[in-house]
Protein backbone atom coordinates (compact mmCIF):
# COMPACT_ATOMS: atom_id res chain seq x y z
CA UNK A 1 0.00 0.00 0.00
CA UNK A 2 1.22 3.53 -0.75
CA UNK A 3 2.81 5.52 2.05
CA UNK A 4 0.75 8.46 3.31
CA UNK A 5 2.42 11.36 5.10
CA UNK A 6 0.49 12.03 8.30
CA UNK A 7 0.25 15.80 7.83
CA UNK A 8 -0.45 18.04 4.83
CA UNK A 9 2.50 19.87 3.33
CA UNK A 10 2.66 23.63 3.73
CA UNK A 11 3.94 26.64 1.82
CA UNK A 12 5.84 29.66 3.12
CA UNK A 13 2.69 31.79 3.05
CA UNK A 14 1.23 29.61 5.82
CA UNK A 15 3.92 30.56 8.35
CA UNK A 16 4.96 33.59 10.37
CA UNK A 17 7.96 34.26 12.58
CA UNK A 18 7.28 35.04 16.23
CA UNK A 19 9.57 37.83 17.53
CA UNK A 20 12.26 36.97 20.06
CA UNK A 21 14.39 38.99 22.43
CA UNK A 22 16.54 41.61 20.65
CA UNK A 23 19.64 42.92 22.41
CA UNK A 24 20.97 46.42 21.87
CA UNK A 25 23.43 44.91 19.38
CA UNK A 26 20.59 43.68 17.16
CA UNK A 27 20.62 46.37 14.50
CA UNK A 28 20.57 45.61 10.75
CA UNK A 29 24.06 47.06 10.22
CA UNK A 30 25.48 44.35 12.50
CA UNK A 31 23.79 41.43 10.71
CA UNK A 32 25.98 39.10 8.65
CA UNK A 33 24.41 37.15 5.79
CA UNK A 34 27.50 35.08 4.98
CA UNK A 35 26.67 31.46 4.21
CA UNK A 36 28.45 28.34 2.91
CA UNK A 37 27.82 27.28 -0.67
CA UNK A 38 29.48 23.85 -0.64
CA UNK A 39 30.03 21.07 1.87
CA UNK A 40 32.78 21.10 4.45
CA UNK A 41 34.00 19.03 7.37
CA UNK A 42 33.43 20.04 10.96
CA UNK A 43 36.18 22.40 12.09
CA UNK A 44 37.13 23.35 8.52
CA UNK A 45 36.17 26.29 6.32
CA UNK A 46 34.06 25.72 3.17
CA UNK A 47 35.86 26.22 -0.12
CA UNK A 48 33.25 28.79 -1.21
CA UNK A 49 31.32 31.11 1.10
CA UNK A 50 28.81 33.64 -0.21
CA UNK A 51 28.32 37.09 1.26
CA UNK A 52 24.56 36.97 0.73
CA UNK A 53 22.32 33.85 0.60
CA UNK A 54 21.07 34.35 -2.95
CA UNK A 55 21.81 32.53 -6.21
CA UNK A 56 20.06 32.98 -9.55
CA UNK A 57 18.28 30.06 -11.16
CA UNK A 58 19.72 27.93 -13.95
CA UNK A 59 17.35 29.37 -16.55
CA UNK A 60 17.60 30.88 -20.03
CA UNK A 61 15.41 33.78 -18.91
CA UNK A 62 17.50 34.52 -15.83
CA UNK A 63 21.18 33.62 -15.66
CA UNK A 64 23.60 34.79 -18.32
CA UNK A 65 26.96 36.53 -17.88
CA UNK A 66 25.36 39.96 -17.34
CA UNK A 67 23.28 38.62 -14.45
CA UNK A 68 26.29 36.77 -13.03
CA UNK A 69 28.41 39.91 -12.92
CA UNK A 70 25.67 42.00 -11.32
CA UNK A 71 24.89 39.41 -8.65
CA UNK A 72 28.55 38.73 -7.85
CA UNK A 73 28.97 42.46 -7.21
CA UNK A 74 26.34 42.13 -4.47
CA UNK A 75 27.89 39.01 -2.95
CA UNK A 76 25.84 36.20 -4.55
CA UNK A 77 26.32 33.71 -7.37
CA UNK A 78 24.63 33.05 -10.70
CA UNK A 79 24.49 29.63 -12.29
CA UNK A 80 24.83 30.16 -16.04
CA UNK A 81 22.12 28.18 -17.80
CA UNK A 82 23.17 24.90 -19.38
CA UNK A 83 20.42 24.61 -21.99
CA UNK A 84 22.72 25.99 -24.69
CA UNK A 85 25.75 24.70 -26.53
CA UNK A 86 28.85 23.83 -24.53
CA UNK A 87 30.79 26.52 -26.36
CA UNK A 88 28.21 29.23 -25.64
CA UNK A 89 27.95 28.39 -21.96
CA UNK A 90 31.73 28.27 -21.55
CA UNK A 91 32.03 31.64 -23.30
CA UNK A 92 29.56 33.18 -20.83
CA UNK A 93 31.56 31.81 -17.90
CA UNK A 94 34.78 33.16 -19.39
CA UNK A 95 33.28 36.62 -19.82
CA UNK A 96 32.36 36.71 -16.14
CA UNK A 97 35.84 35.66 -15.07
CA UNK A 98 37.50 38.16 -17.41
CA UNK A 99 35.21 41.02 -16.40
CA UNK A 100 36.34 41.35 -12.81
CA UNK A 101 39.99 41.04 -13.73
CA UNK A 102 39.51 44.30 -15.58
CA UNK A 103 40.12 42.80 -19.01
CA UNK A 104 36.68 42.94 -20.59
CA UNK A 105 35.79 41.18 -23.84
CA UNK A 106 33.94 43.65 -26.06
CA UNK A 107 30.26 42.82 -26.51
CA UNK A 108 29.40 45.77 -28.79
CA UNK A 109 31.22 45.28 -32.06
CA UNK A 110 30.64 46.80 -35.49
CA UNK A 111 32.37 47.15 -38.84
CA UNK A 112 33.19 50.33 -40.81
CA UNK A 113 30.07 49.56 -42.89
CA UNK A 114 27.70 49.63 -39.90
CA UNK A 115 25.26 52.52 -40.18
CA UNK A 116 24.49 55.06 -37.49
CA UNK A 117 20.97 53.64 -37.30
CA UNK A 118 22.36 50.17 -36.61
CA UNK A 119 24.70 51.62 -33.99
CA UNK A 120 21.79 53.23 -32.17
CA UNK A 121 19.89 49.94 -32.24
CA UNK A 122 22.90 48.15 -30.75
CA UNK A 123 23.19 50.82 -28.08
CA UNK A 124 19.54 50.25 -27.17
CA UNK A 125 20.16 46.52 -26.91
CA UNK A 126 23.38 46.49 -24.86
CA UNK A 127 23.37 49.87 -23.15
CA UNK A 128 27.06 50.22 -24.01
CA UNK A 129 28.02 53.38 -25.89
CA UNK A 130 31.62 52.36 -26.57
CA UNK A 131 31.77 50.14 -29.64
CA UNK A 132 34.80 48.50 -31.18
CA UNK A 133 35.09 48.84 -34.96
CA UNK A 134 36.80 45.68 -36.15
CA UNK A 135 37.51 44.42 -39.63
CA UNK A 136 35.01 41.57 -39.37
CA UNK A 137 32.74 42.90 -36.62
CA UNK A 138 33.86 40.28 -34.08
CA UNK A 139 35.20 40.89 -30.54
CA UNK A 140 38.66 39.68 -31.58
CA UNK A 141 38.92 41.07 -35.10
CA UNK A 142 41.54 43.55 -36.30
CA UNK A 143 40.80 46.83 -34.49
CA UNK A 144 40.19 49.69 -36.94
CA UNK A 145 38.72 52.26 -34.58
CA UNK A 146 36.28 53.08 -31.79
CA UNK A 147 32.85 54.69 -31.85
CA UNK A 148 31.45 56.43 -28.77
CA UNK A 149 28.57 58.84 -28.31
CA UNK A 150 31.05 61.69 -28.77
CA UNK A 151 31.69 60.66 -32.37
CA UNK A 152 28.24 61.49 -33.74
CA UNK A 153 25.56 64.14 -33.45
CA UNK A 154 22.09 62.93 -34.30
CA UNK A 155 20.84 66.38 -35.22
CA UNK A 156 23.44 66.76 -37.97
CA UNK A 157 23.91 63.24 -39.29
CA UNK A 158 21.93 60.79 -41.38
CA UNK A 159 21.07 57.41 -39.92
CA UNK A 160 22.52 55.89 -43.10
CA UNK A 161 25.98 57.31 -42.44
CA UNK A 162 28.56 54.57 -41.97
CA UNK A 163 30.83 54.17 -38.95
CA UNK A 164 33.96 54.38 -41.07
CA UNK A 165 33.25 58.05 -41.78
CA UNK A 166 32.98 59.24 -38.17
CA UNK A 167 34.75 56.69 -35.95
CA UNK A 168 37.94 57.54 -34.09
CA UNK A 169 40.50 55.64 -36.20
CA UNK A 170 43.04 53.27 -34.70
CA UNK A 171 45.91 55.64 -35.49
CA UNK A 172 44.48 58.23 -33.11
CA UNK A 173 43.76 55.80 -30.26
CA UNK A 174 45.81 55.27 -27.16
CA UNK A 175 46.19 51.50 -26.86
CA UNK A 176 48.42 48.94 -25.13
CA UNK A 177 49.96 45.54 -25.78
CA UNK A 178 47.65 42.74 -24.64
CA UNK A 179 50.57 40.39 -23.92
CA UNK A 180 52.61 42.58 -21.59
CA UNK A 181 50.20 45.08 -20.04
CA UNK A 182 49.01 44.29 -16.53
CA UNK A 183 45.78 45.67 -15.06
CA UNK A 184 47.76 48.02 -12.86
CA UNK A 185 49.67 49.32 -15.88
CA UNK A 186 46.45 49.73 -17.86
CA UNK A 187 44.84 51.74 -15.05
CA UNK A 188 47.93 53.96 -14.85
CA UNK A 189 47.66 54.69 -18.58
CA UNK A 190 43.95 55.46 -18.25
CA UNK A 191 44.56 57.94 -15.45
CA UNK A 192 47.68 59.52 -16.98
CA UNK A 193 46.04 59.99 -20.39
CA UNK A 194 42.60 60.88 -18.96
CA UNK A 195 40.90 58.07 -20.91
CA UNK A 196 37.57 56.38 -20.36
CA UNK A 197 38.70 53.18 -22.04
CA UNK A 198 41.97 51.54 -23.09
CA UNK A 199 41.93 48.85 -25.82
CA UNK A 200 44.49 46.06 -25.59
CA UNK A 201 45.60 44.56 -28.89
CA UNK A 202 48.03 41.85 -29.99
CA UNK A 203 50.88 42.12 -32.48
CA UNK A 204 48.48 41.69 -35.41
CA UNK A 205 46.33 44.58 -34.12
CA UNK A 206 43.56 42.19 -33.15
CA UNK A 207 41.45 43.38 -30.25
CA UNK A 208 41.86 41.24 -27.16
CA UNK A 209 40.35 43.22 -24.28
CA UNK A 210 39.11 46.60 -23.13
CA UNK A 211 39.89 48.18 -19.75
CA UNK A 212 37.39 50.79 -18.55
CA UNK A 213 37.86 53.61 -16.06
CA UNK A 214 34.39 52.99 -14.61
CA UNK A 215 35.33 49.42 -13.61
CA UNK A 216 38.03 50.76 -11.31
CA UNK A 217 35.41 52.95 -9.63
CA UNK A 218 32.90 50.07 -9.47
CA UNK A 219 35.41 47.89 -7.66
CA UNK A 220 35.74 50.49 -4.93
CA UNK A 221 31.96 50.84 -4.56
CA UNK A 222 31.10 47.13 -4.32
CA UNK A 223 32.54 46.19 -0.95
CA UNK A 224 30.40 43.06 -0.68
CA UNK A 225 31.44 41.59 -4.03
CA UNK A 226 32.22 37.88 -4.25
CA UNK A 227 35.61 37.19 -5.78
CA UNK A 228 38.02 34.27 -6.04
CA UNK A 229 41.70 34.14 -5.07
CA UNK A 230 42.59 35.88 -8.33
CA UNK A 231 40.14 38.70 -7.52
CA UNK A 232 37.79 37.59 -10.29
CA UNK A 233 34.04 37.28 -9.84
CA UNK A 234 32.77 33.89 -8.68
CA UNK A 235 30.37 32.19 -11.11
CA UNK A 236 28.52 28.88 -11.30
CA UNK A 237 27.33 26.85 -14.26
CA UNK A 238 24.50 24.40 -14.87
CA UNK A 239 25.12 20.93 -16.27
CA UNK A 240 22.89 17.97 -17.18
CA UNK A 241 23.15 14.21 -16.79
CA UNK A 242 23.76 13.65 -20.51
CA UNK A 243 26.81 15.46 -21.88
CA UNK A 244 28.73 16.09 -18.64
CA UNK A 245 31.85 14.29 -19.95
CA UNK A 246 32.25 17.02 -22.59
CA UNK A 247 30.58 19.98 -20.86
CA UNK A 248 32.34 19.85 -17.49
CA UNK A 249 35.95 20.13 -18.74
CA UNK A 250 34.98 23.05 -20.99
CA UNK A 251 33.30 24.88 -18.11
CA UNK A 252 36.22 24.25 -15.77
CA UNK A 253 38.66 25.49 -18.39
CA UNK A 254 36.56 28.66 -18.76
CA UNK A 255 36.88 29.21 -15.01
CA UNK A 256 33.59 27.99 -13.48
CA UNK A 257 33.91 27.94 -9.69
CA UNK A 258 31.03 25.58 -8.99
CA UNK A 259 28.67 23.38 -11.01
CA UNK A 260 25.09 22.30 -10.44
CA UNK A 261 23.11 19.48 -12.01
CA UNK A 262 19.97 21.04 -13.43
CA UNK A 263 17.12 18.55 -13.20
CA UNK A 264 13.45 18.61 -12.32
CA UNK A 265 13.89 15.61 -9.98
CA UNK A 266 17.17 14.62 -8.35
CA UNK A 267 16.39 11.35 -6.58
CA UNK A 268 17.78 9.50 -9.58
CA UNK A 269 20.55 7.09 -10.49
CA UNK A 270 21.46 9.45 -13.34
CA UNK A 271 22.59 12.04 -10.79
CA UNK A 272 24.63 9.51 -8.82
CA UNK A 273 26.38 8.42 -12.02
CA UNK A 274 27.07 12.05 -12.98
CA UNK A 275 28.46 12.98 -9.54
CA UNK A 276 30.66 9.88 -9.44
CA UNK A 277 32.06 10.54 -12.92
CA UNK A 278 32.90 14.17 -12.18
CA UNK A 279 34.63 13.48 -8.87
CA UNK A 280 36.55 10.49 -10.27
CA UNK A 281 37.76 12.33 -13.39
CA UNK A 282 38.19 15.89 -12.12
CA UNK A 283 38.79 15.46 -8.41
CA UNK A 284 36.98 16.30 -5.20
CA UNK A 285 37.99 19.95 -5.52
CA UNK A 286 35.43 20.34 -8.31
CA UNK A 287 32.25 21.29 -6.46
CA UNK A 288 28.91 20.04 -7.80
CA UNK A 289 25.44 20.67 -6.42
CA UNK A 290 22.56 18.30 -7.12
CA UNK A 291 18.78 18.06 -6.84
CA UNK A 292 15.94 18.69 -6.70
CA UNK A 293 14.50 16.64 -3.84
CA UNK A 294 11.65 17.16 -1.37
CA UNK A 295 12.25 14.76 1.52
CA UNK A 296 14.86 13.33 3.85
CA UNK A 297 15.34 10.19 1.78
CA UNK A 298 16.16 12.21 -1.32
CA UNK A 299 18.68 14.32 0.59
CA UNK A 300 20.39 11.26 2.04
CA UNK A 301 20.67 9.71 -1.42
CA UNK A 302 22.39 12.76 -2.92
CA UNK A 303 24.60 13.30 0.14
CA UNK A 304 25.93 9.76 -0.12
CA UNK A 305 26.29 10.15 -3.91
CA UNK A 306 28.75 13.03 -3.37
CA UNK A 307 26.68 16.21 -3.79
CA UNK A 308 28.38 19.36 -2.52
CA UNK A 309 25.01 21.02 -1.89
CA UNK A 310 21.44 19.86 -2.31
CA UNK A 311 18.55 21.76 -3.88
CA UNK A 312 15.05 21.40 -2.47
CA UNK A 313 11.82 21.99 -4.36
CA UNK A 314 9.61 20.40 -6.99
CA UNK A 315 6.75 22.24 -8.62
CA UNK A 316 6.86 25.40 -6.50
CA UNK A 317 8.29 27.81 -9.09
CA UNK A 318 6.04 30.51 -10.50
CA UNK A 319 6.40 29.18 -14.06
CA UNK A 320 6.42 25.48 -13.10
CA UNK A 321 3.38 23.29 -13.78
CA UNK A 322 4.91 19.96 -12.77
CA UNK A 323 2.43 19.46 -9.95
CA UNK A 324 -0.65 20.00 -12.08
CA UNK A 325 0.84 18.08 -15.03
CA UNK A 326 2.32 15.08 -13.24
CA UNK A 327 0.93 15.22 -9.70
CA UNK A 328 4.33 15.15 -7.97
CA UNK A 329 5.89 17.60 -5.57
CA UNK A 330 5.46 18.84 -2.03
CA UNK A 331 4.67 22.11 -0.30
CA UNK A 332 7.97 23.99 -0.26
CA UNK A 333 8.05 24.86 3.45
CA UNK A 334 7.39 21.30 4.55
CA UNK A 335 9.91 19.91 2.06
CA UNK A 336 12.58 22.34 3.24
CA UNK A 337 12.02 21.62 6.94
CA UNK A 338 12.19 17.87 6.32
CA UNK A 339 15.39 18.06 4.28
CA UNK A 340 17.14 20.47 6.67
CA UNK A 341 16.33 18.19 9.59
CA UNK A 342 18.01 15.34 7.70
CA UNK A 343 21.00 17.58 6.84
CA UNK A 344 21.56 18.25 10.54
CA UNK A 345 21.22 14.55 11.33
CA UNK A 346 23.74 13.71 8.60
CA UNK A 347 26.14 16.31 10.02
CA UNK A 348 25.89 14.77 13.50
CA UNK A 349 26.60 11.31 12.08
CA UNK A 350 29.45 12.16 9.71
CA UNK A 351 30.86 15.56 10.67
CA UNK A 352 30.17 16.70 7.09
CA UNK A 353 27.89 19.68 6.57
CA UNK A 354 26.08 19.78 3.22
CA UNK A 355 24.37 23.14 2.53
CA UNK A 356 20.74 23.14 1.48
CA UNK A 357 19.38 25.43 -1.23
CA UNK A 358 15.67 26.29 -1.24
CA UNK A 359 14.53 26.50 -4.88
CA UNK A 360 11.03 27.76 -5.64
CA UNK A 361 7.96 28.96 -3.79
CA UNK A 362 9.40 32.34 -2.77
CA UNK A 363 6.66 34.81 -3.65
CA UNK A 364 7.33 37.67 -1.23
CA UNK A 365 10.52 39.02 0.31
CA UNK A 366 9.53 37.80 3.77
CA UNK A 367 9.34 34.25 2.42
CA UNK A 368 13.11 34.43 2.03
CA UNK A 369 13.57 35.08 5.74
CA UNK A 370 11.18 32.25 6.55
CA UNK A 371 13.14 29.85 4.31
CA UNK A 372 16.41 30.83 5.98
CA UNK A 373 14.84 30.39 9.43
CA UNK A 374 13.58 26.94 8.41
CA UNK A 375 17.14 25.89 7.67
CA UNK A 376 18.04 26.90 4.11
CA UNK A 377 21.65 27.96 3.71
CA UNK A 378 20.83 29.91 0.56
CA UNK A 379 18.01 30.52 -1.89
CA UNK A 380 17.75 29.97 -5.64
CA UNK A 381 15.48 32.49 -7.34
CA UNK A 382 14.17 32.70 -10.88
CA UNK A 383 11.18 35.02 -11.11
CA UNK A 384 12.78 37.41 -8.61
CA UNK A 385 15.87 38.00 -10.77
CA UNK A 386 14.07 37.78 -14.12
CA UNK A 387 12.42 41.17 -13.44
CA UNK A 388 15.66 43.15 -13.46
CA UNK A 389 17.61 45.05 -16.10
CA UNK A 390 20.39 42.48 -15.94
CA UNK A 391 18.28 39.46 -16.94
CA UNK A 392 18.81 38.37 -20.58
CA UNK A 393 15.19 38.75 -21.74
CA UNK A 394 13.52 41.58 -23.60
CA UNK A 395 11.65 44.38 -21.84
CA UNK A 396 8.24 44.89 -23.43
CA UNK A 397 5.51 47.48 -22.97
CA UNK A 398 1.95 46.19 -22.62
CA UNK A 399 -0.94 48.60 -22.07
CA UNK A 400 1.46 51.27 -20.86
CA UNK A 401 3.28 49.04 -18.35
CA UNK A 402 6.74 47.50 -18.77
CA UNK A 403 7.30 43.78 -18.32
CA UNK A 404 10.14 41.31 -18.81
CA UNK A 405 9.70 38.01 -20.62
CA UNK A 406 10.04 34.95 -18.41
CA UNK A 407 9.72 31.29 -19.37
CA UNK A 408 10.37 27.98 -17.67
CA UNK A 409 13.03 25.46 -18.61
CA UNK A 410 10.20 22.95 -18.94
CA UNK A 411 8.45 25.01 -21.61
CA UNK A 412 8.66 24.31 -25.33
CA UNK A 413 10.35 27.70 -25.72
CA UNK A 414 13.33 26.56 -23.66
CA UNK A 415 13.51 23.13 -25.32
CA UNK A 416 15.52 21.87 -22.36
CA UNK A 417 14.54 18.22 -22.73
CA UNK A 418 17.68 17.06 -20.87
CA UNK A 419 16.26 18.49 -17.65
CA UNK A 420 13.09 16.39 -17.77
CA UNK A 421 13.85 13.37 -19.93
CA UNK A 422 13.80 9.95 -18.27
CA UNK A 423 14.25 7.73 -21.27
CA UNK A 424 16.39 9.22 -24.01
CA UNK A 425 13.83 11.25 -25.95
CA UNK A 426 15.12 14.15 -28.03
CA UNK A 427 12.22 16.48 -27.35
CA UNK A 428 9.76 17.31 -24.59
CA UNK A 429 6.80 14.94 -24.55
CA UNK A 430 4.76 17.56 -22.69
CA UNK A 431 5.40 20.89 -21.06
CA UNK A 432 6.19 21.32 -17.37
CA UNK A 433 6.67 25.07 -17.58
CA UNK A 434 4.93 28.10 -19.04
CA UNK A 435 5.91 31.13 -21.14
CA UNK A 436 4.99 34.35 -19.34
CA UNK A 437 5.72 37.96 -18.39
CA UNK A 438 6.77 39.46 -15.05
CA UNK A 439 6.51 43.13 -14.03
CA UNK A 440 9.73 45.01 -14.80
CA UNK A 441 11.42 46.08 -11.55
CA UNK A 442 14.56 48.05 -12.49
CA UNK A 443 18.13 47.33 -11.43
CA UNK A 444 19.30 44.29 -9.51
CA UNK A 445 21.36 46.31 -7.06
CA UNK A 446 18.48 48.50 -5.88
CA UNK A 447 16.06 45.62 -5.48
CA UNK A 448 18.48 43.24 -3.76
CA UNK A 449 19.46 45.94 -1.28
CA UNK A 450 15.80 46.53 -0.37
CA UNK A 451 15.09 42.80 -0.04
CA UNK A 452 18.11 42.16 2.16
CA UNK A 453 17.27 45.17 4.32
CA UNK A 454 13.99 43.44 5.13
CA UNK A 455 15.79 40.16 5.86
CA UNK A 456 18.26 41.83 8.22
CA UNK A 457 15.54 43.77 9.98
CA UNK A 458 13.46 40.63 10.58
CA UNK A 459 16.53 38.76 11.82
CA UNK A 460 17.00 41.50 14.41
CA UNK A 461 13.38 41.02 15.49
CA UNK A 462 14.30 37.40 16.14
CA UNK A 463 17.47 38.33 18.03
CA UNK A 464 19.77 36.88 15.37
CA UNK A 465 22.93 38.50 14.00
CA UNK A 466 23.80 35.71 11.54
CA UNK A 467 22.05 32.89 9.75
CA UNK A 468 23.17 30.20 12.18
CA UNK A 469 21.66 32.19 15.03
CA UNK A 470 18.46 32.66 13.05
CA UNK A 471 18.07 28.89 12.63
CA UNK A 472 18.68 28.36 16.35
CA UNK A 473 16.50 31.17 17.69
CA UNK A 474 13.64 31.35 15.19
CA UNK A 475 10.14 30.56 16.41
CA UNK A 476 7.69 29.73 13.63
CA UNK A 477 3.94 29.45 13.78
CA UNK A 478 1.39 28.13 11.31
CA UNK A 479 -1.33 30.65 10.51
CA UNK A 480 -4.97 30.23 9.52
CA UNK A 481 -6.45 31.59 6.29
CA UNK A 482 -8.20 34.26 8.35
CA UNK A 483 -4.89 35.25 9.94
CA UNK A 484 -3.34 35.62 6.50
CA UNK A 485 -6.07 38.11 5.54
CA UNK A 486 -5.56 39.93 8.83
CA UNK A 487 -1.85 40.33 8.04
CA UNK A 488 -2.49 42.68 5.12
CA UNK A 489 -4.32 45.97 4.91
CA UNK A 490 -8.01 45.39 5.54
CA UNK A 491 -11.24 47.19 6.40
CA UNK A 492 -9.94 50.42 4.88
CA UNK A 493 -10.18 52.11 1.49
CA UNK A 494 -6.71 52.78 0.12
CA UNK A 495 -6.07 56.35 -1.02
CA UNK A 496 -4.70 55.21 -4.37
CA UNK A 497 -8.13 53.81 -5.23
CA UNK A 498 -9.31 57.36 -5.74
CA UNK A 499 -8.25 59.87 -8.36
CA UNK A 500 -6.43 62.70 -6.64
CA UNK A 501 -6.57 66.30 -7.91
CA UNK A 502 -3.25 67.09 -6.28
Amino acid sequence: MAYFYPEPSHTFGEYLLVPGYSSDKCIPANVSLKTPLVKFKKGEEPKITMNIPMVSAIMQAVSNDTMAIALAKEGGISFIYGSQSIEEEAAMVARVKNYKSGFVTSDSNITPETTLGEILALLEKTGHSTMAVTEDGTPTGKLLGIVTSRDYRLSRMSLDEKAGSFMTPFEKLVYADAETTTLSMANDIIWDKKLNMLPLVDKEQRLRYMVFRKDYTDNKENGNELIDEGKRYVVGAGINTRDYADRVPALLKAGADVLCIDSSEGFSEWQRITLRYIHEHFGEDVKVGAGNVVDAEGFRFLAEAGADFVKVGIGGGSICITRETKGIGRGQATALIDVCRERDKYFEETGIYIPVCSDGGLVHDYHMTLALAMGADFLMLGRYFSRFDESPTDKVKINGTYYKEYWGEGSNRARNWQRYDLGGAKKLSFEEGVDSYVPYAGSLKDNVNITLSKVRSTMCNCGALNLAELRDKAKLTLVSSTSIVEGGSHDVILRNKFNSRE
